[in-house]
């Protein structure tokens, strides 16, 4: 009884590390002795050889939240992007051998992406006017390219990139105060173009509704002086104040 005892003992013992737990969404992938033998997906508590080599892979969806990184658009400037990629892995064997860490792999990979995406195109087209796609305006293409970009260089790891977008985006602290006062400027210049336009055309309907319907009749001298009040009146950031002329024109 001793020795079929001692036998059984040895026996569980040498059984036990055959035991495999694979849960949802989970992976083993098992080799033999250095051979490949193929990867378990099927949920359950399974037994094989015990002499396999079991390393486990989630098969879950993951997330990277990056934290925003300096990099240089297409023109020099230099910017900050984070960017937002869910992945998963899609094939256990290129995770496990064609990479030494897949997980560290796609962090890298992705800063790579951004880097290279940020070379593409320029942050905006104050500098670059003919840039019909820019970064903080090319919305979905932008994203689609970053996508793209991550599924090319992440393939070699087994890895499915199921959504990348850019999540911050940023001028540089060193010249965001420059950049802004930039676009203040380009802000004001174009709403002082407007101001004119309408100035103008304002000036012009005065003009062409006093001599349409005869109710004065103005020389050159005059008009120029008519034009030159109603434009500072129109344009002027201040509230005109009126002055009452008790005299002659002159």
């Amino acid at each position: 009884m001793l020795i079929p005892g001692i036998i059984g003992i040895v026996l569980f013992i040498f059984l036990i590390p055959g035991f495999l737990i694979i849960a949802p969404n989970e992976s083993a992938v098992l080799v033999l002795f250095g051979a490949y033998k193929g990867t378990a997906k099927a949920n359950g508590f399974w037994w094989v050889n015990p002499f396999l080599t079991k390393e486990k892979i989630s098969l879950r969806a993951r997330n990277i939240d990056s934290d925003p990184i300096k990099v240089n658009d297409k023109i020099g400037n230099p910017v900050m992007i984070g960017v937002v990629v869910v992945w998963k892995v899609s094939d256990t064997y290129k995770a496990a051998f064609e990479v030494d860490n897949y997980e560290q792999f796609v962090d890298i990979q992705s800063e790579a992406a951004i880097r290279k995406l940020a070379g593409y195109y320029p942050y905006d087209n104050f500098e670059d006017e003919d840039a019909e796609i820019t970064l903080r305006g090319g919305g979905e293409e932008v994203n689609e390219l970053l996508e793209k970009e991550l599924t090319e260089r992440l393939s070699i790891a087994g890895i499915e990139i199921m959504e990348a977008r850019i999540n911050y985006l940023a001028y540089a602290s060193e010249i965001a105060g420059a950049m802004l006062r930039r676009q203040q400027a380009t802000a004001i210049v174009a709403a002082r173009t407007k101001v004119v336009e309408g100035a103008v055309g304002m000036v012009k309907l005065a003009l062409d509704e006093l001599k349409d319907k005869d109710i004065i009749e103005l020389d050159d001298e005059r008009k120029a002086s008519m034009v030159s009040n109603l434009m500072v009146v129109l344009c002027s950031d201040e509230a005109a104040q009126p002055v009452l002329n008790a005299g002659s024109l002159y």
